[in-house]
This record gives structure tokens, sequence and C-alpha cells, in this order.
């Protein structure tokens, strides 16, 4: 006599919806203070300290979560990118990234914190691999700087657009210009390169960039 099998229970909308706003309100808290406490973060998202706990067992595995999700994103990004002209794809994937500021700030706040770093070097790899990808066609065909080292010039690129991003107001009509044009100085070009660049692909500070 066989027995039924009971089928996993879907968690509640409500739950799903508390879910969410936990991360929403981790990932906004963090961006701005590494180190905001659980109290504080729930209050952001409405909810007890004990609600919070149904959802996350620890504040690790809700940092751990909120890396999860920026990098998903980036990640995803990273792969949208596909212009054949290395100039192009770097000023793209930024001005890309830029729509995700709040998670790129969260990650450059969590990556300050050592107990964190290797989470985010991991769930990043993706991202990374495409930037060295891109530095290392851009080399290959002279449009990009070759005094560095490739893997040495994709490092320059990230860590000059998480500086830009994170250090800046992202309600700035200028910031993602600002981001997009500092990523292409450290690659090699000079300002009125990137000035021509921009002009030519005007798309590229569009929303839908």
């Amino acid at each position: 006599m066989s027995t039924p099998t009971s089928t996993p229970r879907r968690p509640r909308r409500d739950a799903l919806e508390n879910r969410a706003e936990i991360l929403t309100a981790a990932t906004d808290l963090i961006a701005r203070d590494p180190h905001a406490s659980i109290d504080a973060i729930a209050r952001s998202a409405g909810l007890s300290r004990r609600a919070l706990y149904g959802h996350f067992d620890d504040r690790d595995t809700l940092v751990r979560a909120v890396i999860a999700v920026g990098a998903q994103r980036f990640n995803a990004i990273a792969l949208t990118i596909d212009d054949t002209d290395a100039r192009v794809a770097l000023a793209r994937l930024a001005s890309r990234l830029w729509r995700e500021a709040a998670h790129v700030q969260v990650a450059a706040s969590i990556a300050l914190d050592e107990a964190h770093v290797h989470d985010t070097a991991d769930a990043l790899a993706p991202v990374r691999r495409r930037v060295a990808e891109i530095v290392r066609a851009g080399q290959n065909d002279g449009t990009l700087r070759t005094d560095v080292a490739a893997p040495t010039l994709a490092r320059l690129v990230e860590e000059t657009a998480r500086a830009v991003i994170t250090r800046m107001d992202a309600s700035s009509p200028e910031a993602r210009s600002i981001a997009v044009r500092a990523v292409l100085s450290i690659a090699g070009l000079s300002w009125t390169e990137s000035a021509a660049l921009l002009d030519r692909h005007p798309s590229l500070l569009d929303d839908e960039a």
C-alpha cells in the first residue's frame, strides 16, 4: 500500500513580500553602513526582529542573500554586453551597472568587511571574467591601453567603476556620464576621445543603454 507523498507548501504571498522587503531594506542600509544591525534592517522593512529571523537564520545568512541578489543582477548585465568594440562594451557595461547603483554600493560596502570579501569575490566572478575578456580584446586590437597587463587593467577598471558609483549622488543628472567617462579614462581614452565616443553612441547614456 503506497503512502501519499506530500507536496511542499508554497510560501504565502505575504511571506514572499516580507522577504523581498527585508532584502531591499538590507541593501539600502548596508550600502550606507556595512555594519547595519539586524534591528535597524527589521525596522526599515517594517517588521519585527522575530519576523526577520523567520526568513534568515542570522545576519550572515541575510548578508549572503543580499550579495547573491546583487551578483545575479551584475552577472546578468555582463552577459548582455556583446559589442565588438571594447571601448563601447566597457561604456555600456558601466552605464548599465549604474542603474544598479544601490547594489553596487552594497557590494562595495560588504567588500570592506573581511568576513564577506570572499563571498563577494566568488559571486561576482562572471562579471569579472567579462570585464577581463573585454579588456583583453581591446588590448589585442589596440583600442585600449597596453602599458599594463590585461588582468591588472581589468582590476583597475573594476575599482574605478566601483569608486565612482559609490561616491557619487545617483540622482545627479551627470552621474552616469561621469562614471562611464571614468571607466574609459582608466582604460586609456583621453577625455576628448571619450566625448567623441559618447557622441557617436548616444544610446550608451540612455535609460535603456
